[in-house]
């Protein structure tokens, strides 16, 4: 089943459920994945709509991030359930013992030397993780493992 007709599927369940939080969630990733559409021109293959519910998942994370800086634990919990709500989307995620191993990979394939080579490496790495890694984690994992 794709990606999108889980999607729909999932969006009738929570209507039959009355589960307004998960409908909304399920709303405003299919809205995202309509606007990608319409700047396409065509319809999205699954690893495109994963791409949406990734950056979803992005914003929300970055939401999440900023109220709790500012000690707003009523803007918090709902946006924590909209990150639990995206994650049923995603594949399942790597641990960070994976990550080391598949960024140590990419660094020797390249042959990096120092944090110069960052760029290489990322270009390397980004296609095996995509979806699977946090950005910005496998970023970490990569300048300390060339540092």
């Amino acid at each position: 089943m794709s990606l999108v007709e889980r999607l729909n599927q999932d969006m009738k369940l929570a209507m039959k459920n009355k589960d307004k939080l998960k409908l909304s969630v399920i709303r405003m990733v299919k809205a995202s994945v309509k606007n990608e559409e319409i700047n396409q021109g065509s319809p999205l293959t699954d690893e495109q709509v994963l791409a949406v519910v990734t950056r979803e998942l992005k914003q929300r994370r970055d939401s999440l991030q900023e109220f709790d800086k500012a000690g707003r634990e009523d803007l918090a919990a709902p946006t924590r359930e909209e990150i639990e709500i995206l994650l049923e989307y995603m594949p399942e995620q790597m641990g960070e013992d994976d990550i080391r191993r598949i960024v140590s990979e990419a660094i020797q394939q390249v042959g990096a030397q120092s944090k110069k080579d960052l760029g290489k490496v990322m270009g390397v790495l980004m296609p095996k993780v995509k979806g699977r890694a946090d950005g910005a984690l496998v970023n970490k994992i990569v300048q300390e493992l060339l540092s």
